[in-house]
């Protein structure tokens, strides 16, 4: 198998490349014997786009995620051996996918290896940022505390998440049956008015006849239209999983009226959050800042703090790194940052910024769902009407002409 990398080197060099190896564990003893800190290792296996899909292939949620690290540090706190801790925790995992992982883990454990090391293994289920936080926690001997720092994240990113959902939950249900009340008069209702105007020749208005010609033609190739619908959500599924994908998307949202801003605040939270957590954790802070631009999950940010991290490594601070990319980390970013480099409390200032702009997150979710449930109800109303008039129009001009 081909795996590509990125690793350090012990002078702090960042290097690049491709390493045969049968397994991701002999990919990383090699790396490692060459002295090289890893920062990312992928197969360069093909995947299946069906996985980039919802309902295809097995997921593990941040909830899931959260609920195992939660657990995962009650155990701890009750001094239950780490092997016992892990039997537990298949027992206890609902997840078939996760509790398969944990089962792996937990003899990987046995076998000797580290539980950082046993985690590592499993990039689809646990992020570098969650390795390198219990990494550092093995080191510092803080397994308990990293957990609960773990536990407590995840659970406010799944509770994020979760608000963002439900905010588009309302729209796309409305959307949904609009759209399928627009179907059933197009192609059921609208064809019966057009008989009737055929057999009296009276000549339909242009509205309704466009109208009706659309609905011949979705209930006449309507299995082409899916069938195209469907190639197109794999294709953009497909393109969207690419790296070169990933940043046109990132652009995209960030265009969008409202949507960028609070997308840009959910990135920031999610930096504030993350670096300082590693931080805390005794993460140096440019290793900090390459491993929460990985888990943020937006290529536009992480590019930017991977640069910040170099930007480091060449002597500058954090907040002059920052305040170079103002697009991406408004003045009070910098700022926030350069009191927390003055006063020695950077992970504390972190925290404060990560909390300031979930507030922001909340403040603009609550904003966007009061503003798009009456907009929606105008557009679709509006929508309706039409549909309504181009029924209802043609029949007064029908009774009119008798």
């Amino acid at each position: 198998m081909r795996f590509k990398y990125s690793a350090r080197t012990k002078e702090g060099e960042l290097q690049a490349g491709f390493v045969e190896a049968p397994t991701r564990e002999s990919a990383i003893g090699i790396l490692t014997g060459h002295e090289l800190f890893i920062l990312t290792l992928e197969s360069e296996e093909k995947k299946s786009f069906l996985a980039g899909l919802p309902f295809f292939g097995e997921r593990v949620g941040l909830r899931d995620i959260m609920v195992f690290t939660r657990q995962f540090a009650t155990l701890l706190s009750a001094q239950v051996p780490l092997d016992k801790t892990f039997t537990t925790l298949v027992d206890q995992t609902r997840n078939t996918l996760l509790k398969r992982t944990i089962e792996e883990v937990r003899q990987d454990i046995d076998s000797g290896l580290a539980l950082s090391q046993a985690l590592e293994k499993y990039e689809n289920v646990f992020s570098n940022f969650y390795v390198n936080m219990i990494r550092s926690a093995e080191i510092t001997g803080r397994l308990e505390e990293a957990a609960n720092y773990l536990a407590d994240y995840y659970e406010r990113q799944a509770t994020l998440s979760g608000k963002i959902k439900n905010s588009m939950t309302y729209p796309m249900v409305t959307i949904f049956l609009f759209l399928g009340v627009a179907g059933y008069l197009i192609i059921g209702v609208l064809p019966q008015i057009e008989d009737m105007f055929v057999s009296s020749g009276i000549q339909m208005p242009g509205f309704t006849h466009a109208l009706v010609v659309f609905g011949q033609f979705l209930s006449r190739w309507w299995f082409m239209v899916f069938f195209a619908i469907i190639a197109l959500v794999f294709f953009f599924a497909d393109y969207f999983r690419s790296a070169e994908g990933k940043i046109v998307y990132d652009e995209l949202v960030f265009r969008m009226p409202v949507f960028g801003r609070l997308f840009r605040y959910i990135a920031i939270a999610q930096f504030g959050e993350s670096a300082s957590i590693l931080i805390k954790g005794g993460v140096p802070i440019a290793q900090a800042l390459e491993i929460s631009g990985d888990t943020i999950g937006n290529m536009i940010y992480g590019e930017a703090l991977k640069s910040s991290a170099e930007d480091i490594r060449r002597g500058e601070l954090l907040s002059q790194s920052l305040a170079k990319n103002q697009d991406l980390f408004p003045p009070l970013v910098s700022q926030m940052v350069a009191v927390g480099e003055t006063t020695g409390r950077l992970d504390e200032l972190l925290s404060k910024l990560s909390g300031f702009y979930s507030r922001e997150v909340d403040e603009t979710v609550g904003n966007l769902v009061e503003l798009i449930q009456p907009v929606l109800m105008i557009v679709i109303g509006g929508a309706v009407a039409g549909l309504f008039a181009s029924i209802l129009l043609p029949m007064f001009q029908f009774v009119s002409t008798l």
